[in-house]
């Protein structure tokens, strides 16, 4: 499963709406949804502050990618 996936399955598991997390991250909504529709590799730093606003380990996330 990719990364962009995965965040999107924690997202709506979590109940947290798209607008939500991007200003939860401080990221724009556009940057988010090109990261989920995988039109963005998201860089380390993006994906640090999305692991940690949804309380999920970074390794986690990366541990699929691989």
């Amino acid at each position: 499963m990719r990364i962009e996936i995965l965040i999107r399955e924690i997202r709506k598991k979590k109940n947290i709406k798209f607008e939500e997390l991007a200003k939860l991250c401080g990221i724009s909504k556009g940057t988010l949804s090109k990261i989920e529709r995988q039109e963005e590799e998201p860089r380390f730093s993006t994906m640090i502050l999305i692991a940690s606003t949804l309380k999920v380990d970074i390794k986690e996330l990366y541990k699929v990618h691989f």
